[in-house]
Parts: C-alpha cells; sequence; structure tokens
C-alpha cells in the first residue's frame, strides 16, 4: 500500500483547523477577558468611610476612565463575534462530515441489499427521472452519486471491490493530508504568500520585539527609569547627610515627571500663570536652587504640587489637580527606589568602593516621606489629622487642661463617653465615620528574638559571629485598644474572681477594689522615674524623633486578668495565715521547675524547636514572592487605594549605620516573622543596637526597641570566621569592613564603653 501527501484540494481539512486554534484561543479569553460587574456588598459598603474627601476619591475612581464602558462593548462584541465564527465553522465541518460519509450505493438507489440486477436498474431509471440535471427537480452533484452507485452494482469487479474494500475502485493508497488549502502552493500566488511571509517574520516581528526591548532597557526591574536611578545615585552620593525637604527636591526632579522622558506627562500653557501663583502660596519651596536638574521647570513644577498636597492646599481641578494625581501616583515606588538606592550605597561603602557612607537619617528620612505623601500631611502636624473631619479647630478639645491626646493610640484607649466628648461638635454619623476609620488603623505588637543560629550556644554571641534577629510581628486592629468594651470585659472578669475568694475567705475581701488595667491608663510623669521589668528588648523612642512613643502593650488582657486574679488569691491566702498552703505553693514551684529543667534538658525537644525554626527559616524564604495584599489604607488625599506596608531594619543609633537591608513587610495580614542577620563585630564587649518598624502608609504608627548585644572573643578555633575572609587587596586597612575597628574613629560598631553617659541617655 503506497503513501503520499498532499494538500487540502477542498478545504474541508482546513476548517478542523481553524476550528481547533479558534476554540483554543477563544476559550480562555471568554473566561478571563469577558467584563464583569462588581457585586456591591451592602456590608462592606456600611465598612467604608463616607466622609467628603473620601466620596470625591470613590467618584473620581469610577470617573478616571470614561471609555472604561466603550471598552467593554467592544470586549463583548468581539468576543460574540469570535463565538459565532466558532459555530459557523463547527456547522462547516459537521455539513463535511456528512457529505463525506461512508459510500452506500444501496442507500443512494433506495433498495435493499441483495436486490436483482432488474431492481437496480428500476430504481436508477426512477431515480435518474428525478434527479437528472436536464430536469426541474434535477440536482447534478446527486446524479453524479447516482451514477457511481448504479455502476458499483451492475459492475461485477466494482461490487465485489466495494463489498470488500469498500471502495468501487478498490483498495486505495494511504494518504496523509496538510491542513492548509493548496492555493498556498500554487504558481501564481507565490508572490502574495512570500510577502506575507516576509511582512510578518522580517517585518512586524522585529519592530515587535525591537520595541518592547527598547521599551525595557529603560526602566528598572521595579518599573522606574533608569535615568532616575541614576540621579538618585548621584545626589544621594553627594549628600551622604539629606535632609527631609532636600529628600523631597530629589523626588520631584525625577525623569517620570518630565514631558522627554514620558509621555504621559501634559504640559499646559496656564502652567506658566498657575504655577508661579501656587509658588507664591508655598513657603520654603527654595526655588531659586542652580542645581540640575532641580532647577528645572518641570522639577521645581512637581515640587510645589508635592508641597501643597502636604500642605491640602486645593489646586484648580481642571489642570493641577490633575497633575497632582499623576504626580502623587507615583511618588510611593520612586520613594521606594530611593530607600534602595541608599542602601546600596551603604554596602559599596562597606566594600570600600565609595568614600562617604550614607548616614540612618538619610534612608529614614525617605521612610518618613511615603506616610507623609499618603496621608498629605507633613511631619510636624498632628496625627490625629489622618481621622475625618478633624481639622486644626478640632484639636483644641485633645489639648486641654486634664490630658494631652497627642496620638491616635492615646485617644483609642479612653472611654467612649470621653472620646464622644471630645468630638462634640461632630454629628452622630459623622463621629461613626471617624470611629470606623480609627478602629481598622493598625496596632502591631512588635517583639525581637536575639540568637546565633549557627553555633551550638544560639545565646552566645562570638566575635565575627552571624547573629539573626527574629522580628515577629502580631497585626490587629486599633479597635482592640478601645476603651469601652475591654474595660467592661475586665471589670466583669474581676468581679468573678473577687465573688469566688468572697465565698472562701469571708467578707474582708468583699471590698477589694477594682482597678483598671494598667496598659488604658494615660501615662502619667510621676510614673516615668518607675523602673521597668528586666528584658531582652525595651521600647524607645521613635526613629528620628526626640519625643517619647506610647508603650505598646505586649502582654495580651487575658494575661493580665489572671495575673491579678493570681495576686488577689495570694493575699487572701496570706492574711488567713495558713502555713500549709505556702509549703505546697513551694513544692509545685519546685516541681514545676524541675520539669521545665527537665524539659530543656531533653534533646529531642530541642531537636524539635530547631527543626521548627528551620521550618519557619525556609518557608519565609520561600515566600519572597509573596501576595502584596494586607489590609486597605484610609488615605482620601491619595488618589489610588493603597495597602498596608511595613519597613524593618537593624542600625546602630551612636555611630549613626544601617546594619541590615530594610525588609518591605508586604503581607501583614495577621502575623509575619521576618529574620533579619547582620555580622557581630571584631572586637569583644558590649553593643547596643536597635530593630525598627516603619509604616509607609500612617504617620505615628512607627516603633523601634533596643537590644544589648554582649559579643565575646570566640575561641582560637574559630576566631576568624571564613565566610568573613577578605584579602588585603579587597581592604586597604586590613580590618572586616563590616565590622569595624574598635580604635578606628571611623568604626562602624561602637561599643557603650567609647560614649558618655549623656549620648546612652539620648
Amino acid at each position: 500500500m503506497g503513501q503520499k501527501f498532499q494538500y487540502d484540494e477542498s478545504g474541508g481539512t482546513f476548517f478542523y483547523f481553524l476550528l481547533s486554534f479558534l476554540a483554543l484561543i477563544l476559550i480562555p479569553v471568554t473566561i478571563f477577558y469577558w467584563p464583569k460587574k462588581k457585586k456591591r456588598d451592602p456590608e462592606q459598603e456600611k465598612k467604608l468611610c463616607h466622609c467628603t474627601p473620601c466620596l470625591m476619591k470613590r467618584e473620581h475612581q469610577k470617573n478616571a476612565e470614561p471609555w472604561q464602558g466603550t471598552k467593554h462593548l467592544i470586549i463583548k462584541l468581539v468576543i460574540i463575534g469570535g463565538w459565532l465564527i466558532l459555530i459557523l465553522l463547527a456547522y462547516k465541518v459537521s455539513q463535511f462530515d456528512y457529505e463525506m460519509a461512508n459510500f452506500d450505493p444501496y442507500e443512494i438507489l433506495e433498495i435493499s441489499p441483495g436486490s436483482s440486477q432488474g431492481e437496480i436498474k428500476k430504481a436508477y431509471r426512477r431515480l435518474s427521472l428525478i434527479l437528472h440535471p436536464d430536469k426541474d427537480t434535477g440536482n447534478e452533484k446527486e446524479f453524479m452519486k447516482l451514477s457511481k452507485a448504479y455502476q458499483a452494482l451492475t459492475d461485477e469487479e466494482a461490487r465485489k471491490n466495494w463489498e470488500k474494500y469498500g471502495n468501487p475502485d478498490g483498495p486505495g493508497a494511504m494518504s496523509f493530508g496538510i491542513a492548509l488549502p493548496s492555493w498556498i502552493v500554487e504558481k501564481e500566488n507565490s508572490i502574495w504568500v512570500l510577502g506575507l511571509y516576509a511582512l510578518v517574520f522580517m517585518v512586524a516581528l522585529p519592530i515587535v520585539v525591537g520595541t518592547w526591548w527598547y521599551r525595557s532597557i529603560k526602566f528598572t526591574g521595579d518599573q522606574v527609569l533608569l535615568d532616575t536611578t541614576q540621579m538618585y545615585y548621584y545626589f544621594f552620593h553627594k549628600t551622604p547627610h539629606m535632609a527631609l525637604k532636600r529628600v523631597i527636591m530629589i523626588l520631584a526632579a525625577s525623569y517620570e515627571f518630565e514631558k522627554k522622558h514620558n509621555s504621559e506627562v501634559e504640559e499646559r500653557q496656564s502652567d506658566n500663570e498657575e504655577v508661579p501663583q501656587l509658588i507664591r502660596k508655598l513657603p520654603n519651596l527654595n526655588e531659586k536652587n542652580k542645581e540640575r536638574p532641580l532647577c528645572y521647570l518641570y522639577s521645581i513644577k512637581a515640587r510645589a504640587i508635592i508641597h501643597a498636597h502636604l500642605s491640602r492646599i486645593p489646586l484648580n481641578p481642571m489642570t493641577l489637580e490633575k497633575d497632582r494625581k499623576y504626580i502623587i501616583g507615583k511618588c510611593p515606588y520612586l520613594i521606594q527606589e530611593q530607600v534602595n538606592c541608599v542602601n546600596q550605597l551603604i554596602l559599596l561603602a562597606y566594600a570600600r568602593r565609595v568614600k562617604s557612607l550614607p548616614t540612618i537619617e538619610t534612608i529614614e528620612n525617605c521612610m518618613k516621606l511615603c506616610p507623609m505623601i499618603v496621608q498629605a500631611l507633613w511631619e510636624f502636624k498632628s496625627p490625629l489629622l489622618q481621622l475625618p473631619y478633624i481639622n486644626d479647630d478640632n484639636l483644641k478639645y485633645f489639648m486641654s487642661k486634664k490630658r494631652q491626646i497627642k496620638t491616635l493610640q492615646q485617644y483609642a484607649q479612653l472611654k467612649g463617653e470621653d472620646r464622644r466628648a471630645l468630638l462634640r461638635n461632630l454629628s452622630d454619623q459623622e463621629y461613626e465615620n471617624v470611629m470606623k476609620v480609627l478602629g481598622k488603623m493598625p496596632y502591631v505588637d512588635f517583639q525581637i528574638q536575639v540568637e546565633v543560629m549557627d553555633d551550638e550556644n544560639p545565646t552566645e554571641v562570638t566575635t565575627g559571629a552571624i547573629v539573626t534577629v527574629t522580628v515577629n510581628l502580631d497585626r490587629k486592629d486599633m479597635s482592640t485598644l478601645f476603651g469601652d468594651d475591654t474595660i467592661q470585659e475586665v471589670q466583669e472578669i474581676v468581679e468573678n474572681g473577687v465573688e469566688e475568694v468572697k465565698e472562701g475567705e469571708g467578707d474582708e475581701t468583699a471590698n477589694v477594689p477594682v482597678k483598671r488595667p494598667a496598659w488604658l491608663k494615660q501615662k502619667a510623669k510621676k510614673n516615668k522615674t518607675k523602673k521597668p521589668a528586666k528584658s531582652t528588648t525595651k521600647p524607645v523612642a521613635n526613629v528620628g524623633k526626640a519625643t517619647k512613643v506610647e508603650d505598646s502593650p505586649s502582654v495580651s488582657l487575658e494575661r493580665k486578668t489572671k495575673r491579678k486574679k493570681r495576686e488577689e488569691e495570694d493575699d487572701s491566702q496570706n492574711e488567713s495565715g495558713g502555713e500549709e498552703s505556702d509549703v505546697d505553693t513551694n513544692d509545685n514551684e519546685k516541681s514545676s521547675e524541675d520539669e521545665s529543667t527537665d524539659k530543656k534538658s531533653n534533646p529531642e525537644d530541642d531537636d524539635q524547636e530547631w527543626e521548627k525554626f528551620r521550618k519557619i527559616h525556609e518557608r519565609e524564604k520561600s515566600l519572597e514572592g509573596k501576595s502584596k495584599s494586607s489590609h486597605p489604607v484610609h488615605c482620601p488625599y491619595f488618589p489610588h487605594d493603597k495597602q498596608e506596608y511595613w519597613w524593618t531594619y537593624i542600625c546602630d543609633r551612636k555611630s549613626r549605620t544601617l546594619l541590615t537591608a530594610p525588609y518591605y513587610v508586604t503581607g501583614l495580614v495577621d502575623k509575619e516573622t521576618v529574620h533579619l542577620k547582620f555580622t557581630a563585630p571584631i572586637w569583644p564587649g558590649v553593643y547596643s543596637f536597635t530593630v525598627c518598624l516603619r509604616s509607609d502608609s500612617y504617620i505615628g504608627f512607627d516603633q523601634q526597641k533596643d537590644f544589648k548585644l554582649d559579643v565575646k572573643e570566640a575561641p582560637a578555633a574559630i576566631t576568624k570566621h571564613p565566610q568573613w575572609e577578605f584579602d588585603d587587596s579587597d581592604d586597604e586597612h586590613g580590618a572586616n569592613p563590616l565590622a569595624g575597628d574598635k580604635h578606628d574613629p571611623e568604626s562602624e560598631y561602637t561599643t557603650d564603653e567609647d560614649l558618655p553617659d549623656e549620648d546612652d541617655e539620648q
């Protein structure tokens, strides 16, 4: 049996190819691109803030793309047209299959199998009178099939071939068809086919790839222009200690805001009048600076718009307001690029490739600018202005003689009637919006743990060891601090405890006062002299500020109430003078201590703890590309929706240096664990370091914790850790650039003994 390859003469198999190809594209396109209307959840709508700026922002987002409806209509029409073509192709293929069905001469002649020659001729004559092309009812195609069927049954050889092979002509050669029409290889159409190939593969494809490549090489991995990144490197290297307002100047000079580098930027004739008028309203804009590109017109315009945004100055909605939304919308990821640039310069300074080392204040000023942009507030403004309906006129109620409410945390801890009294000028609906926003703001419990993972004793730090600081973040809503419900819950628990004691001890304990938990009380100046409990970490002042932060409750409410209940029971037992209870409690304490020591000394438990820690570490590594969805931010003056993100890092306040790269936490929904690693100093001593947590969305939510590192001399066998060996060619001073020298005045680390007590107090 022979084989031959041929193109599709009739074009039937080409329809199979089109049908399969179209279905392969049309089905996923319909699933993913069919416009879907977002169903409004009434419960979700109730949770949203309904202040005027928020309503205006949502209305603007709804009308930001007026062509959205037309776009959806075009998409629907294209998809529907594709499905209509698919249906037509399916119908064409079905007809083709029907025509090319198995050839059955008995069925065509409408006779039964085994009929005689006379019956075959009679049937042929009857049907030929109907189907002959010369007749009115004739059909040339059907008449050809009738003639072929008559010949197949009247010719003995043809009849045997049909009965044996299913074909009157006998066994045929196996053919492999190409699902392309034959006109593609015809000589007269060769020029058009070659022209089409050349147009697609030699013109269109190189243009598309070249355009994509030309555009992609202009941007970094974070979609920031490379020219902007180079400009950031230049200015941060030129000014190692950069003030906040100069950071704003550098941000406004980004080439994303220049028409030559970004075609989306609009330049209007009205800018020549409106921008100078806006500049006159803004003090300390420093528009006469002669540095390039800080002196360019686009940079001055962007700087003026950023200052107006931070001052909440209304702009012309038809001109400068559009520019404000565009510029402010790009600022957060440009600020993140600034943080990355400063961090890279610090690493280069450690490697002695650049001379000047940017200070910790520079990178913190960059981080500080992000929540200012999101909330449209200067750093010196009150954090209470982040709440809706709060303005400078309302702030006077928060600063009365009885109480000084300066932070959102202090306001949240007040009783319900006290909070309402401070905002008595607001209506009930407005106050409800304030409580919605305040209750959804973050309240983060920030704890750290310091250890050396790759040593036998993880609690002992030796010179040159790699120290791992585990940062545990527990995020809750600010509503957990509200004074009304929590105080009532505490009172009920304490009252139940008092009743139990009263039943056993008599009426003497009936007058035990119900005290408010200590963490719900406002701080008083008299209590500042009280010494805190010993711990490895302690809350300190805000990064970059001299004022202290309110201590966040690190112990849960349940533990507080249980401790209070236990103290009351101990007091009642001491008053009764029972010696047996003391003996029992001492025995219980000893037994519990013995059990705890047995557990600690058990190697299986240690292996389990180590395995658990290793799994957490590996999971953290695998989640580097995790989702960037956490909690929505209340930011009515920011043009886009924003999610809560955080920076965490370790620094040395005394030497003003950064120890670890800032880790950008983008998935803090409930809990998050971050591992920060740095190299311990090569000189023994006690060092003080700080772990910082900064918000990129809210002002006044930054935290930091100090910890002391007692670095001891490493054993002689591992005095020099192999992972930090450097050649003399890489280090001109012959010392570890990452560890510093105790006797070098420009050392990275500074021990507590090297500075006077005044610095420690600061």
